[in-house]
């Protein structure tokens, strides 16, 4: 059952199961705490696991204002401070993988992180898409000074992604912001040790960008499971888990 606290300003559910070190699972866009839930039933045996759901996503409220991936790694500060975690593990997927790599660069309190699909990094961008970009920036800027809601919404439809497009209300500029953030810079001020986990096929953050992310880390390695996509560690959640236990336990051994 759902537990619900404030956090930055915003009405967030979240459990909290298990006991010892403490471990933070924070889901990708559009999803829920549902999403690392054989995560949470796997270390709540040996540890105690905080599953939350981001604000916009699942039972918590979504932000009053247009928050970017920096303003999560601040909800996810005052979530660690109000709970009095101390040197959490961070374990995330695609989007919080974002808001883990911010956090961790910023504070230097987290023990360990895994992060698995990391999204974070801006794709290389084609003339043609340059393009196509400028076209539809263009085409929307005319259409909200001329007031013509109706064909907005339809080009924002045809033009924009599937998580865009199902995104509602004050979510959709909050997407915007998030996608167009960059942490590629911040890499190196993750001093904390990093596994990446990786499907071979993940079509939406690119396996190019899990190797640059163990080459620009301090202290990261890659681990990639053949012939999968975005949602390795959902599809092969035990072998997910065994990988989480050997890293995990590294420094008892």
């Amino acid at each position: 059952m759902s537990q619900f606290g404030i956090y930055a300003g915003v009405k967030t559910a979240y459990r909290h199961t298990g006991s010892g070190q403490e471990v933070i699972l924070l889901h990708g866009w559009g999803q829920n705490m549902e999403m690392m839930e054989k995560i949470e039933t796997h270390l709540n045996q040996t540890h105690s696991v905080y599953n939350l759901d981001f604000p916009g996503f699942g039972e918590s409220e979504a932000p009053s204002e247009v928050w970017g991936v920096i303003e999560y790694a601040e909800f996810l500060r005052d979530f660690i401070v109000q709970n009095k975690i101390e040197n959490p593990i961070l374990i995330a997927h695609s989007f919080g993988c974002r808001v883990a790599i911010r956090y961790a660069a910023k504070y230097h309190d987290v023990k360990k992180m895994v992060l698995t699909g990391a999204a974070g990094i801006r794709p290389k961008v084609s003339s043609k898409q340059k393009m196509k970009s400028w076209v539809y920036k263009t085409g929307k800027k005319i259409l909200q000074v001329t007031h013509q809601d109706a064909l907005l919404e339809e080009l924002q439809q045809k033009s924009g992604s599937e998580d865009y497009k199902n995104a509602q209300g004050i979510m959709r500029p909050i997407f915007v912001k998030v996608v167009n953030d960059d942490v590629t810079p911040i890499l190196k001020d993750v001093n904390c040790p990093v596994l990446l986990v990786w499907g071979e096929n993940d079509d939406a953050v690119p396996l190019w960008m899990g190797k640059l992310m163990e080459q620009e880390m301090p202290d990261a390695g890659l681990a990639i499971f053949e012939a999968d996509d975005h949602f390795a560690y959902w599809h092969q959640s035990e072998r997910f888990n065994r990988v989480l236990d050997i890293f995990l336990n590294e420094e008892k051994q």
